[in-house]
């Protein structure tokens, strides 16, 4: 199937095809003709998968197919959980967009509000924003959205993660009754369901990545290791492997300043990027990622959600989030776009239980390989999980992570552990040949 089968303008395909697009994804092949049906939807579709074009595209054709309003208050609104997703979508729209008449911003915080202002006021067809800045400018009243036809939410189970759902819900409630919705969420679970029933009219269902799976062309594999050697290990495996562009997820904003300015002095180049950091320095320290310039990148969690990131090879989970569900958001980051990517955990005692979380979830064990001359020492016993002042809702899934029973010993169990990962290693962690020794088997 080719995109001119889906129903789509010729001044849309002449767009995508200046992309270097000829064939669609799974998702946009079945979400497209959705969309131009008119039809409510809910899609379940993880990053990488092309979700992005599979609303942007038909969005696009219906609102150049219809008479806007003179005024040109916004026809379409799209909700992100993040400023780099917001922006993100936003290079989407120009892209697929440019050879037809609608006008398109991106507004989010962060930034000054009074350009964005002065873009409203000159009106737009298409706005693409985040729930704060979007309630600011309605507040301010520089914002009217009786005009909307088209709702997206994108990325909802984040957005809900991340405390939205009162400020959706007060979007909602300015918003036009009669409209068509589209909801985009990588899991499903009771919350979302709720508000998909809420929202959505006899939606249409899209479902093209199993529930809470991870990317099949993602190579997962453990490292136990202690808690004070992550660093001094993730320095080791980037330099023996030779990696070039390696995205690492910590739990915290000071443990992502900390790593990069650890790595700094090791001699590697890197960026911290996360909530506090101003837009410039987060805009910046991904394009020098991008380029080449800079070579590690240290996340959190909600400022690597929405990373459009081309053919990144490595993802390190230096510590493990206390989320299972978020291993898959992190993960697949790499292996995107039928790519092979690699993902690697480094584990200390203290995330035994947070690694059989994921395990279960994934509902198979992940290999484990004990890296020679970073053995664990068996006589550390495992801590609590420190989570900081940004963890999500102010620590409240602490129990869930089962951070307070590990303080008790409830270790990983022999056999499906380190001792499991000695095992394996044992079969050859040499560091000669071609530098890769210690993972051949």
């Amino acid at each position: 199937m080719s995109f001119d089968s889906l129903g789509l303008s010729a001044d849309i395909l002449r767009a995508v095809s200046e992309q270097g697009y000829s064939e669609p994804t799974p998702v946009q092949k079945q979400a497209i003709p959705l969309i131009l049906q008119g039809r409510d939807l809910l899609a379940g579709a993880q990053t990488g998968t092309g979700k992005t074009a599979g609303f942007t595209l038909p969005l696009l054709h219906l609102l150049s197919q219809r008479p806007g309003h003179s005024a040109r208050k916004p026809r379409a609104l799209i909700l992100t959980p993040t400023r780099e997703l917001a922006a993100q979508i936003g290079d989407n729209v120009r892209a697929y967009g440019r050879h037809l008449p609608l006008k398109s911003a991106v507004i989010f915080g962060g930034v000054k509000i009074n350009p964005q202002i002065e873009k409203l006021r000159r009106g737009v067809d298409i706005l693409i924003a985040t729930p704060g800045r979007l309630l600011d400018h309605v507040g301010q009243k520089t914002l009217d959205l009786s005009a909307v036809e088209i709702l997206v939410l994108d990325e909802a189970d984040r957005m809900l993660d991340m405390g939205f759902i009162h400020d959706i819900k007060k979007v909602l409630a300015l918003l036009p009754r009669k409209r068509q919705n589209l909801l985009f969420s990588a899991t499903y679970n009771a919350t979302i369901r709720k508000l998909a029933d809420g929202l959505l009219d006899n939606p249409a269902q899209v479902e093209v990545a199993r529930r809470n799976t991870t990317a099949e062309r993602v190579t997962q594999r453990v490292h136990p290791v202690d808690k004070a050697r992550k660093r001094e290990l993730l320095a080791w495996l980037i330099g023996d492997g030779d990696w070039q562009q390696v995205l690492v997820f910590t739990r915290t904003k000071h443990g992502a300043n900390r790593l990069a300015e650890q790595l700094g002095k090791d001699g590697i180049s890197a960026a911290a990027i996360h909530g506090n950091k101003s837009q410039g320095a987060r805009t910046k320290a991904l394009a020098g990622f991008k380029q080449g310039q800079i070579r590690v990148l240290v996340a959190t969690d909600i400022a690597a959600r929405g990373l459009d990131i081309d053919q990144l090879p490595h993802v390190v989970n230096y510590e493990l989030p206390n989320v299972p569900e978020d291993y898959v958001h992190r993960i697949g980051r790499t292996g995107r776009a039928g790519r092979e990517g690699e993902a690697i955990s480094l584990v200390c005692v203290d995330e035994h239980k947070l690694l059989r979380d994921i395990e279960k979830l994934l509902k198979k064990p992940i290999d484990a390989q004990i890296i020679e001359g970073y053995e664990p020492d068996p006589s550390i016993p495992a801590e609590p999980i420190q989570m900081g002042r940004g963890a999500r809702n102010g620590g409240q899934r602490h129990g869930r992570g089962g951070g307070q029973q590990r303080a008790r010993g409830q270790g990983r169990p022999a056999g499906n552990g380190a001792g499991r990962g000695r095992g394996r290693a044992g079969r050859g962690r040499g560091r000669g040949g071609n530098g890769r020794g210690h993972r051949a088997a």
